[in-house]
Formats: structure tokens, C-alpha cells, sequence
């Protein structure tokens, strides 16, 4: 709380009944709390609105003529170097952008915003649950409309037919218990361990391979209850092995059987641990599943939106210092309402829409591979294991965005909007169970996830008043499949494609390519609009051993490959994608001419040298190797992939080889002071380029990656989760040291300022000009003083 020592202008008669409701309330404190407000709400300093400090303003103020500091003259303090960049905190930014951070985000000042705690809140979904011994794993009940009336049910299974007793196959078939609440495949009652789960293939038999050499497959026409329930002595059933039997190998059991569900660990599914939810429910609720329970007072996707019934000293940090004012006659009533509280942020401001649980926490709370679409789960000490999960970033930047101070709670502050819709949910999970409803749209996971925005698009019109004031413009989603109504909104996606050359779905998987999708659906746009978008750095788990020795600090003569590139290379090789289309054949022309592998007819790439690498062999420490080359290839996957962030984080110079597809960050930081882009017809002259480039150049080039490497990583993120361990278990691991010691700005800082740019220099804005806000900015800052 903040003690502002004002002078106030009030009556005696009003500060004698000050002083009386201070008493009545400090007795009902010591009986009520935690059903009455914190006696914080009173601290001296925080009178009721009655009382108002003399000299003292009301309202947001907005700068003036009178106020305005000299001519910034950002074109002439500021000037652009020889790769036209202007540096702003350590980055190469593309020029007029550097020069705006320099001159304006480097003073914006706070502002006092009046954020509303209110007294309740009422959601789509309420979650009520039994609780349950968690030998295995635990269920709940799940209610869909405002009067939790209409149960929730998620079917296991498809509809059934002779041939297929249990409907065509889906990840959640089940021959055993459906917990209808989540579409997920339980043993079930009868059994010794009811709540073990019986995930995909554990319940049907096993096809041998017809051929030598070709795997085994599943049979889904038959199911395997013997395998699944038999009490027999020496090879019960997956749901009635003893753990501590089969692990002295006492007893057999069905190897297809696994522990592939969240909430749980060991062979057998035998150890519960944390779930994984979207902040771990800020330290104000129960996280099940994926979804947040919260406690009373709290509400919200992570249950850190406080009510008037919680302390403000247990308010979020973004909340806080807060001042506080109590309404006039909340001791007569013994209620309140709303209590306002004044707190100082500095823009842009962000407001996040608590869209209905089927959007985010649903998604979460089924996954069928404990893996799918999260950054983290948690192993059987509760510790935090980081994934490889490249659609990770999408939870990193949502949970940054709900604890930042940049966050508001006031629509009519805000200057942008986030729709929290995890698409990376609906992609990893689009055929994990009926509800999803894929089949209906021919099997399309891009489809689907299009229709997902459609209706979340359709929720924030109806239900809120912001969208229709600039057509969308400042709502921020993310996904090529873009429904065509929320275009106009700005993207956050992972793959750059302006279809300016590869003018279709790029992408060599059947369910991912968007082609078939009809124009009245999806319009014409392009994966990525350069002008209104962002691509966002993939997500890379913080790697202690790079940490630590930090690679990306490698000097040039360190340095002995000169380029490197490790992964498919496409049908030529032996294990590589058979798709022609595959990395838009652009990986494939590379081996051609540098492979330095040989390829299925034994021969090398036509220009094979000592110090280039290009080969589809994994490293035995991949890490290592790009910290020991000076460049390293970045071309398509299956679409984007995760290059880029590969050879940054480990210091080396990027080599872009895909035309009119954005990298990270590439429309705003300029490329050309720590990158290379080689067109795709000078692929045979690749090498030759690369040699040409001078040592000074280099030199240059790598000094400025090591400057700018943190800026694709998700440290505040992964900060966030480093707190949330040492609150609830006083530990600081390996990874949280490391990450502690470094201060450049991340990938959360770097969005942030993108924003603040945006929001005085996109063109549109002139239209909300009209608006009195303010900025904490002077005029000639601001998009209505230019």
C-alpha cells in the first residue's frame, strides 16, 4: 500500500465517524477476515471519497503546449549507422523504430490507472469436484452454463458399429472407463487401481508385422480386456499389476501400456505430482489438470484477479503499490461492491480477455501426452522439467502477459487486447478426442483451429465492447489460420510467410495445410503481414550447460566450421521425409550441393568442403557444434521450425535461406547487423558468399549477436516459474541461477516495446487520437503530434 501525506479537506464530524467506522471495522477484522476486507483498505492515507487531497487531480492528464519539452529531433540525436540500424538497449532496431524507443520509451512515464476489485464474478464454467485418493490419479465434475445446470459430457469414443466396437479410432478410445468429464480412459471401478490410466494402444491387440523388418501395429476392431483386466497371478492385467511387483520383475504386463497423462509419474502411473496450469494459479488455487480451481475471493484464467474479499497485501505484484478507496457507507451495508484502487503503470497497458474455459484451461486440462502444447511439467520431487515443446512459447507469452504490469483490468485503459485462444492446444491435440470435433471438417487440424477463433471472435463481440471501436486492429491473436473476420488484428505467429514467393500452405503434413479451406472462411490473407504483425521466437528450454559455459560468448577464432546445418535433409537421405515438398525442397538443394553425409546413393553434396557441415546425422552434442561454427543454416522444417533460436542462443551468425518468409523480430530489429540472407536460386553460390564476407564484417555481426541472443528467450517466463519453486518449496534450481545472473531484455521486453512503438506509430491510431488518454509521453511522442 501506498501512504500518500496529503493534506485533506473534511469536516470534524466526518473525521469523527472516520474514526468510529475504523473501530467497528478493526473488531469485525479480528471475527470476519478473510469475509471483510484487510484492514489495509483503511491505512492511513486511503480516505473515502469524500475526502479529497487538496491540489490533487482526479483524472489522467493530457500533456499540453504548455508542457511540452523542445523538439525531440529524433532524426538528427539519433542517427542510423552503416547497416542502417538505430540501437536501442543493446539491439540493432530497423531505423525510424530505434529511433522512436530511443527518444520515447527510454522517458515514458507513469501513469495512474484506477484498476476495480470487484465484489464477485460470475463465469461460464463452474468446476465442482469430489476429492479423491490420488493413488492414481483424481476426477472432478465439470457444469456448462451461468446456472451449472448442464453437465459437461466428453466422450471417450466415437459411435460404435460392427466392425468397430468402439468407434474409428481417436487418441481417447477407450474399452475401459470413460471419465466422461475430461474424455479420458481410466481402469475404472472393479479393478485394484480404478484411476490408472489405460491411454491408446493399452487396450487393444497387438498386429504382428507382415514383413520382416516392418513395425507392429494396433488393431483397432479388437479389443485386449485380458490384457487390461485378467487377475492372473503371474500376468494380471494392466489395471491390477502391483507396482513394486513389476518393478522386481515378480510379474509381466502389456509393454504397450504407459504413464502418458499428466498429474502423474512412474511405469505405472503411481506417483502424483503438480499438474500443469497456466501460472500455476498464481499461488491462489488448485491446479487440476489444467485447470485452475480457484480459492475464494480470486477468479480468472489463473486466478489472479483479486476480489474485494482478499488483502491487498496478497495482491498481485502487477496490482501493487495500490491506493485504495473504500465507497462511502460500505460499513452500513457490511458489503461492498467494487473498491477502486489507484496504481502506476507505464503503457502500454494490455487488457486479457477471461474468455470461457473451453478456450485455454479446457485444452489444457485433456491432454493425452502430458507434453502436448506446455513448456513444463513437473517431475516426482515437484521440480521443474522444461520440454522441448516448440509451441511452448505460446503459454510463455500468455503467462507473461497475465503477471506483467503492463496488464490491465480496465478495457477503457487499455491499449491492446489480448484473446487468449491456445491454438498450439488445439494443433497437438486436434485428434485427441470427439469433442473436438475434427473428423467434421475433413480431418484439418488448421480447420479446426480456425473454427475455434471464429467462435472466440464471435464471444468477444457479443459480450464486450471493444472490438467494434477499431474494427479489431488493437486485438492481438495468433495463427496462419486466421479466420478472415479477425484479420485486421495483429498476429502473433511463428511463421513468416508473406506468400510473396510461396504463395500457398507450405507446410508438407496433409492435417496442417490450410489450401483446401474455402476463401469465405478463411479470405485470401497471407500467413503474415509485415506491417501489422509479429513473429515470435519458438520456445527453447533454458539449457544449463549453455548457460553456464556460455557458447554464445565464443570468440571468432574459436569458431573452426564455417557453416553448419544438422537435420532432415529430405528423401535422399536415409530415415528423411518422403515429401518433395517437404522444407519447400530448400533443404534438399543445400544437401545437394554441400551434404557432407552421404546420401542413400552413398555421395556427397557436389560441393562438399572440410569446414562446411551439413548433414542429417544428429550431433552427440548439437549445442556445441553451433557454438563452434561462425555460420549456421536456418531454412524451413515442416514449416517454421526452430533454427533460428538454435544457432542465436549458441552465438552464431545466422544464414536465412527462405525468400519472403519472416524470421523472429525481422520486421522490426534489422537483420542485416547480426544476420545473412541468401536468396534461394544463390543456394550453388552459398559457400562462395559466405567466404567473401570480410573479417571486419564478422567480426561486427558476431559482437552484435552476443549483444541481442537473450532477446529470444523466454527468461521472464521461465523467471516466473524460478519464483513460483522458491515460494512453494524455498529451492533455487541450476537453471533459475543462471537465468538470474542475466539483465539484457528477453523476448517479453522486446514485445512489450514493440507494442509501445505500435501504439504511437501505426497509422490507424490516428483515429483514436480523439481519445484522452495519458501517455506519460510528451506530444511530440505521441501519434497525434506528428
Amino acid at each position: 500500500m501506498m501512504f500518500f501525506p496529503q493534506k485533506w479537506k473534511c469536516s470534524w464530524s466526518l473525521l469523527g465517524t472516520v474514526a468510529s467506522v475504523l473501530a467497528l471495522v478493526s473488531v469485525a477484522h479480528l471475527f470476519l477476515f478473510p469475509l471483510a476486507p484487510s484492514l489495509e483498505y483503511f491505512n492511513k492515507g486511503q480516505g473515502q471519497k469524500s475526502c479529497t487531497p487538496i491540489n490533487a487531480s482526479t483524472s489522467g492528464v493530457d500533456y499540453d503546449e504548455k508542457n511540452l519539452k523542445p523538439s525531440l529531433d529524433l532524426d538528427h540525436r539519433f542517427p542510423a549507422d552503416s547497416h542502417k540500424s538505430v540501437v536501442y538497449r543493446g539491439a540493432p532496431w530497423k531505423a525510424e523504430i530505434g529511433r522512436w524507443l530511443s527518444g520515447c520509451d527510454s522517458i515514458v512515464a507513469e501513469v495512474s490507472i484506477i484498476e476495480v476489485a470487484r465484489n464477485a464474478k460470475m463465469t461460464a464454467v463452474v468446476k465442482e469436484f469430489a476429492i479423491m485418493s490420488w493413488d492414481n490419479a483424481g476426477a472432478f465434475m465439470d457444469f456448462l452454463s451461468e446456472g451449472c445446470s448442464e453437465r459437461l459430457h466428453l466422450d471417450c469414443n466415437y459411435p460404435s458399429s460392427p466392425e468397430l466396437p468402439y468407434g474409428p479410432w481417436v487418441v481417447s478410445i477407450c474399452p475401459a472407463s470413460c471419465d466422461t468429464t475430461r474424455a479420458m480412459c481410466f481402469c475404472g471401478e472393479g479393478t485394484k487401481y480404478p484411476h490408472r490410466p489405460v491411454a491408446e494402444a493399452c487396450g487393444f491387440k497387438t498386429k504382428l508385422p507382415t514383413a520382416s523388418g516392418d513395425p507392429t501395429s494396433t488393431d483397432w476392431e479388437k479389443a485386449d480386456l485380458d490384457n487390461i483386466f485378467t487377475t492372473n497371478r503371474s500376468k494380471p492385467g494392466w489395471c491390477n499389476v502391483d507396482p513394486t511387483e513389476a518393478y522386481d520383475l515378480k510379474v509381466q504386463y502389456k509393454e504397450e501400456c504407459d504413464c502418458k497423462y499428466d498429474c502423474l509419474l512412474g511405469r505405472f502411473c503411481e506417483i502424483p505430482v503438480h499438474c500443469t496450469c497456466i501460472n500455476q494459479c498464481s499461488g491462489h488455487g488448485h491446479c487440476r489438470g489444467g485447470f485452475c480451481q480457484c480459492h475464494r475471493g480470486w477468479y480468472g484464467t489463473d486466478c489472479s484477479i483479486p476480489s474485494v474479499w482478499t488483502s491487498v497485501g496478497e495482491w498481485p505484484r502487477w496490482l501493487r503499490p495500490a491506493h485504495v478507496e473504500v465507497p462511502d457507507g460500505a460499513h452500513l451495508s457490511g458489503s461492498l461492491v467494487n473498491l477502486d484502487a489507484a496504481v502506476k503503470k507505464k503503457r502500454p497497458l494490455i487488457y486479457v480477455y477471461d474468455l470461457p474455459p473451453e478456450f485455454n484451461s479446457l485444452l489444457l486440462e485433456g491432454r493425452h501426452f502430458k507434453f502436448e502444447c506446455v513448456n513444463r511439467i513437473y517431475d516426482d520431487k515437484n521440480a521443474t522439467y522444461w520440454t522441448e515443446q516448440l509451441y511452448g512459447a505460446q503459454m510463455a507469452i500468455y503467462e507473461s502477459i497475465l503477471a506483467s504490469p503492463h496488464r490491465t483490468l480496465d478495457g477503457e485503459e487499455a491499449d491492446f487486447f489480448f484473446v487468449p485462444v491456445l491454438d498450439s492446444c488445439i494443433i497437438t491435440r486436434a485428434d485427441d478426442a470427439p469433442h473436438l470435433n475434427m473428423h467434421t471438417l475433413g480431418g484439418l487440424r488448421s480447420s479446426l483451429t480456425l473454427e475455434f477463433y471464429k467462435k472466440a471472435h464471435n464471444h468477444i463481440v457479443e459480450q464486450y465492447p471493444f472490438w467494434n471501436r477499431s474494427l479489431g486492429r488493437d486485438h492481438i491473436w495468433g495463427a496462419c489460420y486466421a479466420p478472415k473476420e479477425i484479420w485486421n488484428s495483429m498476429m502473433l505467429v511463428h511463421w513468416g510467410n508473406t506468400n510473396s514467393k510461396h504463395n500457398h500452405s507450405t507446410t508438407a503434413y496433409w492435417a496442417d495445410n490450410w489450401d483446401s479451406i474455402s476463401s469465405d472462411r478463411r479470405g485470401n490473407h497471407p500467413c503474415f503481414d509485415p506491417y501489422k504483425d509479429i513473429v515470435l521466437p519458438a520456445w527453447k528450454r533454458p539449457d544449463v550447460a549453455t548457460l553456464s559455459s556460455k557458447r554464445w560468448s565464443r570468440l571468432r577464432e574459436q569458431r573452426k566450421t564455417l557453416f553448419y546445418f544438422n537435420g532432415n535433409l529430405g528423401p535422399a537421405y536415409a530415415g528423411g521425409r518422403p515429401e518433395t515438398t517437404y522444407s519447400v525442397g530448400i533443404r534438399q538443394k543445400v544437401a545437394e550441393e554441400f551434404g557432407s553425409s552421404p546420401n542413400k546413393e552413398g555421395k556427397l553434396g557436389k560441393q562438399h568442403a572440410e569446414d562446411v557441415i551439413v548433414t542429417p546425422l544428429r550431433s552427440d552434442n548439437y549445442h556445441e557444434s553451433l557454438a563452434s561454427s561462425i555460420f549456421c543454416g536456418v531454412m524451413p522444417g515442416d514449416g517454421w521450425s526452430g533454427r533460428f533460436e538454435d544457432s542465436i542462443l549458441q552465438g552464431c551468425i545466422p544464414v536465412v535461406i527462405q525468400d519472403g518468409i519472416f524470421l523472429p523480430f525481422e520486421n522490426i530489429l534489422n537483420y542485416e547487423s547480426f544476420a545473412v540472407r541468401i536468396q534461394e536460386d544463390e543456394i550453388p553460390n552459398l559457400i562462395r558468399i559466405l567466404r567473401g564476407i570480410n573479417e571486419t564484417e564478422i567480426e561486427f555481426k558476431l559482437e552484435n549477436v552476443q549483444k541481442i541472443w537473450q532477446r529470444f528467450l523466454y527468461r521472464d517466463s521461465i523467471l516466473l516459474e524460478a519464483e513460483r519453486q522458491k515460494t512453494a518449496f524455498g529451492r533455487v534450481e541450476d537453471w533459475a541461477v543462471q537465468l538470474l545472473q542475466l539483465s539484457e531484455d528477453d523476448v517479453f521486453a522486446t514485445f512489450i516495446q514493440i507494442l509501445h512503438n505500435k501504439l504511437h506509430n501505426d497509422p490507424w491510431r490516428q483515429q483514436l487520437a480523439r481519445l484522452k488518454k495519458d501517455f506519460g509521453l510528451p506530444q511530440e511522442c505521441l501519434i497525434r503530434g506528428k
